[in-house]
């Protein structure tokens, strides 16, 4: 028999002896290894056992993972109830409103992080912890590259609080207030106030934001134990939920069942038709095409927007309907959203259970009555909360958040009202003096990829100041950045390619008039290809460049929107069909 190269001998070894130190003596390298872990109080039983790492994000500047101790000891129960061997190592941990300049800035690198110490140290299967909006994009980015075992496990989301009898939660409501303040319908005393009611408990947004989006593609995509998707942070549910992730970690070890065996293009698919039954955050066609990327996979937007044709918004969650997150969980989660969807699903993609989709949603029973997740028949929103918009002013494509929208605007011809970047919006927003009116279309540029960096969540351009006074609620608004997915309006996002790379964006100019017409999914600036091309010759862009650190590596190698806003050299190569 021949030998096997290291290489295969290691991706073949089990626990400790998975990825061994170079010494150049594997034995040696075994031996010094148990020497020192033994030096925590270890016996020679406990490091037989199946090695699962635990990827903790916990953190003091992050709120949204405030119950990962709590969610920490309920894995390693259930890991050792399973007969493996738990070890928790942390990670870079990124919450939304804590991050300078913006967490999308940060996500790549976390993904890197979570990558390397996978591979770095010994583990059969890796449960990743993760909650707030991008820590679960990088983890399964991570994971993916890896491609070792792997099962995700949210921290959940907090839970609503109550402002004056009227329940409130972040962070469609913290938008909605602040919205009202700064058209002083409201006082200091009140914005105070209410700021203090917004979150009630530790967890992620109680809306359908990017966090919520995030939780049901992982369980749409079979990356979690069946109904890891909606349970609060602070309740039961959600520690049972973490001690059936630690079982279930062991058996995934003990199968293989590497990572890249369940998120197949199937599993996309059922991810894309969630994300536009829940009136999900545009945030997650970014995320789920870097995912798909790291394992060679195209996302194709195209095909996004004729399923939102057949898949209309199901769930009444804010921003797109009224309901939170808890709601949702006693409603039944995304067993029953998956019960309604079934019939546009792929049934046979493989879950971390070992069974299908389909299988699951069997085993999940027949459902009971509630308000909350709609039929098609009667849906919130005849189509899916996401339409992918072309034209000559985004090439490559742009979205806007109907199922959020104002329905009035989204068929609209208006003047442009130009921003060249974020501080000029700071600057020029709020003036009295602002050449504004409400059928104008506000446009921001220079807030993507490379443009700010990290694309921001900008895109959700405030009304200006004059108009809010005026009781004005809604705008067009376009940028070639990203909004939150507890924003709400009509608002044009991803223009892709970005201004800063010299996209059509870069050249509008104020008074400029612009179509945006939904039903046709066209965004359109409308000024003839001549006097476009003449512009460019005369204002040629440069992009931004940096010299050192991470900047330097996010401005030379990120992608443009439609391609995730991932490295360039972390997209992956598709398996080959065995």
């Amino acid at each position: 028999m021949s030998k096997k190269t290291n290489g295969a001998a290691q991706d073949e070894a089990s626990g400790l002896r998975k990825g061994l130190t170079s010494y150049g003596d594997s034995g040696f390298s075994l031996f010094l290894r148990k020497a020192f872990i033994k030096g925590a109080g270890y016996t020679d039983g406990a490091l037989d056992r199946p090695v699962i790492g635990i990827a903790n994000t916990g953190s003091a500047y992050n709120p949204c993972h405030g119950n990962a101790p709590q969610l920490l000891e309920a894995v390693k129960r259930g890991i050792m109830f399973a007969g493996g061997l738990p070890m928790d190592f942390p990670t870079i941990s990124i919450h939304e409103s804590f991050s300078f300049p913006t967490s999308m800035y940060l996500r790549n690198l976390m993904s890197m992080d979570t990558e390397e110490l996978i591979r770095a140290q010994p583990m059969d299967a890796v449960v990743l912890i993760g909650g707030c909006d991008k820590t679960v994009p990088a983890q399964l980015m991570g994971a993916a590259s890896a491609d070792i075992p792997a099962i995700q496990l949210v921290t959940g989301s907090m839970l609503t609080g109550s402002h004056r009898s009227e329940r409130v939660g972040a962070c469609t409501d913290c938008r909605r207030y602040w919205g009202k303040y700064r058209a002083e319908e409201i006082d200091d005393q009140e914005i105070a106030d209410v700021n203090n009611q917004l979150v009630a408990s530790v967890g992620t947004c109680s809306v359908m934001g990017t966090a919520s989006t995030m939780a049901c593609i992982a369980e749409a995509l079979g990356m979690t134990v069946p109904g890891g998707a909606t349970p609060p942070a602070v309740t039961a549910d959600r520690m049972r939920i973490a001690e059936l992730t630690g079982t279930q970690a062991v058996e995934i070890a003990r199968q293989r069942l590497r990572i890249s065996k369940i998120l197949t293009a199937d599993a996309f698919e059922n991810a894309m038709r969630v994300l536009l039954a829940i009136g999900g955050s545009t945030n997650g066609i970014i995320h789920l095409t870097a995912i798909a990327g790291r394992l060679g996979l195209d996302l194709d937007l195209k095909a996004l927007d004729r399923m939102g044709r057949e898949t209309p918004v199901l769930v009444d969650l804010k921003p797109s309907g009224q309901h939170y997150m808890e709601d949702f969980h006693k409603a039944g989660g995304m067993a029953t959203l998956l019960r309604e969807l079934k019939p546009l699903l792929k049934l046979d993609a493989l879950t971390v259970t070992g069974r299908t989709l389909g299988e699951e949603i069997e085993r999940a029973g027949p459902g009971f009555t509630q308000s909350v997740v709609k039929t098609r028949q009667d849906p919130i929103y005849p189509q899916g909360g996401i339409a992918v918009l072309s034209g000559n002013l985004a090439p490559e494509g742009a979205i806007i958040k109907q199922s959020s929208a104002n329905a009035a605007l989204m068929e609209h011809e208006g003047c442009a009202v130009v921003f060249e970047n974020a501080e000029d919006l700071a600057t020029r927003i709020d003036a009295a003096d602002l050449d504004v009116t409400p059928q104008d279309i506000l446009v921001l540029k220079n807030i993507g990829p490379k443009g700010a960096p990290g694309m921001p969540e900008a895109g959700y351009i405030p009304i200006p100041k004059k108009l809010a006074s005026q009781g004005v609620k809604d705008i067009i608004r376009i940028s070639d950045g990203r909004m939150s997915g507890t924003a709400f309006g009509t608002i044009v996002l991803h223009v892709t390619p970005e201004a800063a790379i010299g996209g059509p964006l870069a050249y509008v100019r104020n008074g400029d008039r612009i179509r945006l017409s939904v039903s046709q999914r066209e965004i359109s600036l409308l000024i003839p290809e001549e006097e476009l091309e003449r512009r460019r010759r005369e204002q040629p862009v440069t992009p931004p460049t940096a010299e050192r650190g991470y900047k330097k590596l996010f401005l030379d190698t990120v992608t443009q929107a439609d391609k995730g806003v991932d490295f360039d050299f972390l997209r992956g190569v598709p398996a080959k069909p065995k």
